[in-house]
């Protein structure tokens, strides 16, 4: 028996995602006039701040787009308000060496009609140690330090809903309960897809919990468990499936093969840089919630929509 051809799709708007990639090169797109560039006056004692969270992150979203040091984000963030024609003043480097460590990161996204049907994973990203081709050529040098960073995405809009940045010895399980509480409680979930790193009984809760279907393969030698709580009796229908149809049909049937798309945004993730430039935890846990809402943002410009055609 042959084999059946593999699909084949096609992008349906390629006018507008073109024009949406050209306006991720544009300077002045990250400048808004309207923006609130120095801090209110609070009345709390001691020094006040000058200037604002959301001007404190859009230098430092320049820094991390285009890979800069302080000083040189500080020369550029001057230039491109110059440009812009705002006569704002400017923070100088230790001004965003120090609000760097506080800052409440603002992560935009946008809610599709209906229910969400998140894809989770995590990745690894590089904090200390050699590169990969100089550890390759001449062996570890030193110590390499990881951390990972754990993302739920909405495949609808591609944007990323929720972000966790713990220890490379943290696993992938234990974290998904925390990445679910950053949805709102008011938002209804759909399903809820990840791969078997993410097959436990606490993962399985926190999904049921939510009201939200888990879709997680089971491990090859999985059994039935005993029926006497509702992420039990998820669990064991997703094995009767799988059992049944097989694993193939069921990844086919059940849409986890969608899972595909949260490693492209972590590819995307990835391409602001392999290395974390911080070396702060809490610098760190900021640098990636900007590298996410530059993803985020870069998403609002316009997307490629794409359709089977066979």
């Amino acid at each position: 028996m042959s084999k059946p051809p593999p699909a084949r799709y096609r992008t349906t708007n390629w006018s507008d995602y073109n024009a949406s990639l050209r306006k991720r090169g544009s300077l002045l797109i990250w400048v808004d006039k309207g923006m609130a560039w120095l801090a209110p006056r609070e009345g709390r004692p001691g020094r006040p701040a000058v200037f604002s969270d959301a001007a404190i992150q859009f230098c430092l979203s320049i820094k991390i787009l285009f890979k800069l040091p302080l000083r040189q984000t500080s020369g550029m963030v001057a230039s491109l308000l110059r440009l812009a024609g705002l006569d704002w003043p400017v923070p100088d480097f230790s001004t965003f060496c120090r609000r760097h460590k506080t800052l409440p990161v603002q992560v935009p996204y946008r809610r599709a009609d209906g229910p969400p049907n998140l894809l989770v994973d995590s990745t690894g990203i590089k904090l200390l140690g050699d590169g990969e081709w100089q550890a390759r050529k001449h062996g570890v040098q030193g110590r390499r330090q990881w951390r990972k960073v754990h993302l739920a995405m909405d495949p609808v809009m591609s944007d990323i809903r929720a972000v966790e940045f713990t220890p490379s010895c943290d696993g992938d399980s234990p974290v998904l309960p925390d990445l679910l509480g950053q949805i709102p409680a008011d938002e209804q979930i759909g399903t809820v897809t990840a791969d078997g790193a993410y097959h436990t009984r606490r993962c399985h809760k926190a999904i049921v919990a939510r009201q939200a279907i888990p879709i997680i393969p089971v491990r090859k030698n999985g059994r039935l468990r005993k029926e006497n709580c509702p992420a039990a009796r998820a669990r064991n229908e997703t094995l009767r499936a799988t059992r049944h149809y097989g694993r193939a049909f069921w990844k086919r049937w059940s849409g986890y093969q969608a899972r595909s798309r949260i490693e492209a945004r972590m590819r995307c993730l990835k391409a602001f840089g392999e290395r974390i430039a911080a070396r702060d935890p809490d610098r760190q846990t900021a640098e990636i919630h900007i590298r996410i809402a530059l993803m985020n943002w870069f998403n609002a410009l316009g997307t490629a929509e794409i359709v089977r055609v066979v």
